[in-house]
């Protein structure tokens, strides 16, 4: 009996032995991960800090952008934040630089005539006691338009693969995180010029804005328009294509909405994407956008780099922002999840009226709404007139201020303003999502027919693009082998792109007068410098859509 205790005794320290080496090893494996994601982040910063300050390459023929005083000041704050040793952290957000308080119907007569100034592109109406800015989605002429084609409503459902995340983190030591082959399995299958197209889900706000007559109220409408691209954004964590260099999507909605857009990968390294639209209802919107991301080991920021333009055809008037940051949280350990944060300048560059949005960050301290976006429209001589409030993942009020003044010190000591405003009216709701969104990669109404195919559409068109394709329909396996034979063949064409520009470079050293190599041209835009911002970008040259009528995509590359 003593014996059998002994053995059992002895039997039970060996395996205690065992588990604490187990435990042990753990330990040390997920130190070891630590460790190796945060000199991946470095790695990932220095060489992209690095490839943001090297010199343009003999083979390329830049054009040398003029930039004014205020665009300088842009560029050296983008710097100074590009630090490698900045953090984020959950503290305490700013409090508003203002309050605001409802006018009681007594007092709304009583102040209708404020001193405030009026608007500088037309006389300032009270439009906020009517209905004039709620949304009409279908009063456009003033009667109902009805689609001419039934879209589709639902794509296959996500297949439930598992996926071994340190199996794919521990090959990318020491590369570059952009260049990382990633499976499809972190993937939506939607590339990026669909999600740069998905920007026009609430065009109608665009539409109601060209029929403003006050520039001020038109101004409050793009505000809301540029706050509900971020709508689609709240439960989208997977990451969409890297779009191929010389991809295109074209979106043609001419018959059914009036617009139509077409984008194109004009630039490979850096990423960068250049998108036209053009609408019957009076404007025009265009942007050239370059994608830098930092990675933090926890969580993942994405900076979209590049200005909006949106032009109202019967004015004149031409708005100008930029995106806000968007940060991926938990991105090795726990559920993922989005926030938008930062702070967005809308400028009206005929009346130079502006705007200013705010977009808090999530803060586990803050007693104030998550998602909380606030603003403030004021004229050219910087008097405020309305006053945006709401979140940038369910709606958009605005309010008419009728009073201001200087209130008392907040709790850091600044003085704040308060404005005494009507009852807010509605700009700007978020439709709800389609049934069963949850298995549909929380795809919405107009994200679901985005890679419905077509007929007539470019060869390069992302519709197109196989892998993408084999992943929409659950084919994750064969997805994966073809996505990988996409990229190795852009890899060739590249380094046959580099070759022919080092042959051009070696005949101009020996003869003098070698040809000039221009390196890669896209195919429907090209570079000018912008007369408004002075900035060198991507504008749309025309041709697309009169190539599209005679079904002749002759002059286009075989990418897929």
């Amino acid at each position: 009996m003593i014996n059998a205790c002994r053995d059992f005794l002895d039997l039970a320290e060996t395996h205690s032995r065992r588990w604490q080496r187990a435990l042990q090893y753990e330990r040390e494996q997920r130190t070891h991960l630590e460790e190796t994601i945060e000199q991946l982040a470095k790695q990932h910063n220095s060489l992209e800090r690095a490839w943001r300050e090297a010199p343009t390459l003999a083979s390329t023929t830049p054009i040398a952008p003029t930039i004014n005083k205020e665009g300088s000041e842009r560029l050296l704050k983008e710097e100074a934040s590009d630090d490698e040793d900045t953090e984020y952290f959950d503290a305490m957000e700013d409090s508003p630089a203002f309050i605001t308080v409802t006018a009681t119907e007594s007092t709304q007569h009583r102040r209708s005539q404020s001193n405030l100034s009026g608007a500088s592109g037309g006389q300032s109406s009270d439009w906020n006691q009517d209905n004039h800015m709620s949304p009409s989605y279908n009063d456009v002429c003033g009667k109902e338009l009805q689609p001419r084609r039934q879209r589709r409503t639902h794509v296959p459902d996500k297949p439930n693969y598992s996926l071994n995340l340190w199996s794919i983190m521990k090959n990318c030591i020491g590369k570059e995180l952009s260049k990382i082959p990633m499976p499809v399995n972190f993937n939506e299958p939607l590339s990026m010029l669909q999600r740069l197209t998905e920007d026009l889900e609430y065009h109608e706000l665009l539409d109601k804005a060209a029929r403003c007559d006050s520039s001020l109220e038109q101004m409050c409408l793009v505000a809301a328009f540029s706050v509900s691209s971020y709508s689609t954004t709240v439960h989208r964590t997977a990451k969409p294509f890297n779009p191929l260099l010389g991809e295109t999507y074209e979106l043609d909605r001419l018959e059914e909405f009036g617009y139509r857009s077409l984008c194109e990968q004009v630039s490979h390294h850096p990423p960068a994407a250049a998108h036209h639209v053009i609408s019957q209802r009076g404007w025009t919107l265009w942007q050239e956008i370059t994608i830098a991301s930092k990675f933090r080991g926890k969580y993942l920021s994405i900076m979209p780099l590049g200005a909006i333009h949106l032009q109202f055809h019967n004015t004149g008037n031409h708005y100008v922002w930029r995106k806000v940051t968007s940060t991926v949280h938990n991105i090795i350990v726990g559920k993922l999840w989005i926030d938008q944060s930062g702070d967005i300048e809308i400028v009206n560059h005929r009346t130079k009226e502006t705007c200013q949005l705010k977009f808090s960050p999530y803060s586990y301290f803050s007693r104030d709404v998550p998602r909380k976006v606030t603003g403030v429209v004021a004229d050219s001589g910087g008097h405020a007139h309305y006053i945006l409030s709401g979140t940038w993942d369910d709606k958009i009020e605005s309010a008419k201020i009728v009073q201001s003044s200087r209130g008392g010190s907040g709790s850091e000591g600044k003085q704040k303003t308060v404005y005494q405003t009507l009852s807010p009216k509605l700009l700007w709701k978020k439709y709800p999502l389609p049934e069963n969104a949850e298995n549909m990669y929380y795809f919405s109404a107009l994200a679901l027919t985005l890679n419905e195919t077509e007929e007539g559409v470019g060869m390069t068109d992302s519709r197109l693009r196989p892998d993408q394709r084999l992943m929409e329909d659950g084919r994750w396996d064969e997805a994966n082998s073809e996505k990988q034979r996409l990229e190795e063949k852009q890899r060739a064409v590249r380094r046959r792109r580099e070759a022919e520009a080092s042959d051009a470079l070696d005949e101009e050293c020996d003869y003098d007068s070698g040809r000039e190599y221009e390196g890669y041209q896209p195919l429907w835009f090209h570079q000018r410098r912008d007369s408004v911002t002075g900035e060198t970008n991507f504008v749309y040259k025309g041709g697309y859509w009169e190539s599209k009528e005679r079904q002749d995509w002759s002059m286009c590359p075989d990418i897929f």
